[in-house]
Formats: structure tokens, sequence, C-alpha cells
């Protein structure tokens, strides 16, 4: 088992910056590839970053792709942060992060692929 605690989120204005933090505890003796996703009220989760289980990889999705970087801060990827910058109403929701056992070298863009989630934290942008 892996349990994920989120933290960071918040209220910000648009054009802030925020940081996330995941921190993973449990069974983390592999390295474990990191994804964070986020999903508002009445629509479907959507992807957001990831990284790969050796550190290597990013991967972004369209409409955060140079504003947001996904970091770790260890080989095994067990702490991992979400830089958000420049950010805009359609960035409010609540995010998630998840963890992969799966030894994959490339990062997780797709929920089926994660096996563990955290509660998420609330992120909202007033304009």
């Amino acid at each position: 088992q892996v349990q994920l605690v989120e933290s960071g989120g918040g209220l910000v204005q648009a054009g802030d910056s925020l940081r996330l933090s995941c921190t993973a505890s449990g069974r983390t003796v592999s390295p474990i590839g990191m994804g964070w996703f986020r999903q508002v009220p009445g629509k479907e989760r959507e992807f957001v970053a990831a990284i790969s289980s050796d550190g290597r990889r990013l991967s972004y999705s369209d409409s955060v792709k140079g504003r947001f970087t996904i970091s770790s801060v260890n080989t095994l990827n067990t702490v991992v942060y979400l830089q958000m910058n420049s950010l805009n109403s359609d960035d409010t929701a609540v995010y998630f992060c998840a963890a992969t056992l799966s030894q994959s070298r490339a990062p997780a863009r797709t929920e089926l692929l994660y096996d563990y989630w955290g509660q998420g934290t609330q992120v909202t942008v007033s304009s």
C-alpha cells in the first residue's frame, strides 16, 4: 500500500503562483511514477502532469504546458511538487496526486494506469 497526501492548495488571484506537494509513504522501496490530475464538479478528472519512475521523463497536458512544472526531490519520487505559475480561473479545481507502481519509463497520462490516489487539495483562482 502507498499513502499519498497532497498539500499547498488555496485561494489565489489570477496571475499568481502556487506550489502543490505530494508525499508518498508506505510501500515505497522502489521508484514510483507520479502524476497530477484535476477535477471540477460535473466534469471528468483530467490529466495535468506526470513524472516517470526514473524521474527522467516528464509529461504535461497542453493546457498547462509552459506554466506548470512537476518535479521530484528524490530518486524514489516520494515527494513530488507541482509548481503552478500564471494561474487563471480555468485552473480552479481539486488537484489529486497519484502513484503508479509500474516501472514503465513513460510518464503515465491515464487514470487507469495509477494504483493509488490522494484525497485531493482545492485550488481556487479568482479573476
